[in-house]
């Protein structure tokens, strides 16, 4: 049952080559919210983490590429600077994270 409560991640990454760059950049954008080009948000389940884990992991040259999962807080603090993806008027986590979590 644990497996199954979901949480919030934070999954960024820096690969080396163009080609493998852009087939990472696909699958994390069907699974999760870009923050920025190559940092993501997304909520899941841990099964469905390691799912998404395993196919990324089948992708990218483990000697090269740099891939990390976070898992945030139920509450989160940001702060930001310079240039936003989102328009002023779009909060990320406007009530808590735990809305999303249900």
């Amino acid at each position: 049952m644990a497996k199954q409560r979901k949480k919030l991640y934070l999954i960024s990454y820096d690969i080396s080559d163009p080609k493998r760059l852009s087939r990472i950049h696909r699958v994390l954008k069907k699974a999760g919210l870009p923050l920025q080009y190559s940092v993501f948000t997304a909520v899941f389940s841990q099964t469905r983490l390691e799912r998404l884990l395993t196919s990324i992991e089948h992708i990218i040259d483990t000697r090269e590429d740099d891939v990390r999962c976070y898992v945030l807080p139920a509450t989160v603090e940001c702060k930001t600077l310079g240039r936003q993806m989102f328009p002023d008027d779009v909060l990320l986590f406007a009530g808590g994270i735990n809305q999303l979590l249900g």
